[in-house]
C-alpha cells in the first residue's frame, strides 16, 4: 500500500505525462475528424439542398466519435503496458499465466486501437475486443475490492460498446492513409 505522503517518482510523472499527451492527441484527432465530417456534409447539403439526411449524418458522426473513443481506451492501455508492464504482469502471474502475455496484450491493444482509428476491419476487430474485455474482466473479479469490481463492470460495458460497433461497422467515415474519406 502506498502512503498518502509518498511522492511520485520521475518515472510515474513521465508515464502520466505520456498518457496525457496521447489523450490530448486522440481528442485532437476526434475533433479533426468531426470538423472534416461536418465540412464534407455541409458542402454536400449546401450543393444538394438541405435534406432530411441530417439525422443519418449525425448517426455516422456518432459512430465515428464512439469508434475513436473506444480506440483511445485501448491506445492508452497499450501505452500503460509499455510504461509499467508490472501491473498487468502481476495480474497475469496471480492467475497462473506467464508474464510474457503482457507483451501480447500490448501489441493487440495497439493494433486494435489503430484499426478502429482508421476504420480497418472494424467488425471483426470490435468483436475480438468484446471477447478480450469479457476475458480480461476475470482478472478484476475481486468482490472484496470495490476498485477492481468497478473495473470488472467497466470491462463488460466496453464489451457491450464493442459489440454494437461490431454489429454496425465503422460507419460512413473512415481514414485511409492520410486521407479522410467517406465509406458508402
Amino acid at each position: 500500500m502506498v502512503s498518502a505522503s509518498a511522492k511520485p517518482t520521475k518515472d510515474i510523472i513521465a508515464n502520466m505525462l505520456a498518457i496525457k499527451v496521447v489523450a490530448v492527441g486522440m481528442v485532437a484527432l476526434t475533433l479533426a475528424a468531426i470538423c472534416s465530417a461536418l465540412r464534407f456534409r455541409l458542402r454536400y447539403h449546401w450543393s444538394n439542398g438541405i435534406s432530411a439526411g441530417i439525422g443519418a449524418d449525425m448517426a455516422d458522426l456518432a459512430v465515428l466519435i464512439g469508434r475513436l473513443l473506444i480506440a483511445l481506451l485501448f491506445a492508452l492501455g497499450a501505452l500503460q503496458k509499455t510504461a509499467a508492464p508490472e501491473a498487468a504482469g502481476d495480474l497475469l502471474i496471480g492467475m497462473g499465466l506467464p508474464y510474457g502475455l503482457v507483451w501480447v496484450a500490448l501489441v493487440y491493444n495497439a493494433f486494435a486501437a489503430g484499426a478502429l482509428i482508421v476504420g480497418y476491419c472494424v467488425r471483426p476487430v470490435a468483436a475480438s475486443l468484446a471477447a478480450y474485455c469479457a476475458l480480461t474482466s476475470v482478472f478484476h473479479y475481486l468482490p472484496e475490492d470495490p476498485w477492481q469490481m468497478s473495473i470488472f463492470v467497466k470491462n463488460w460495458a466496453i464489451a457491450g460498446g464493442c459489440l454494437v460497433l461490431a454489429a454496425h461497422g465503422p460507419g460512413r467515415y473512415v481514414f485511409l492513409g492520410t486521407r479522410f474519406r467517406t465509406a458508402g
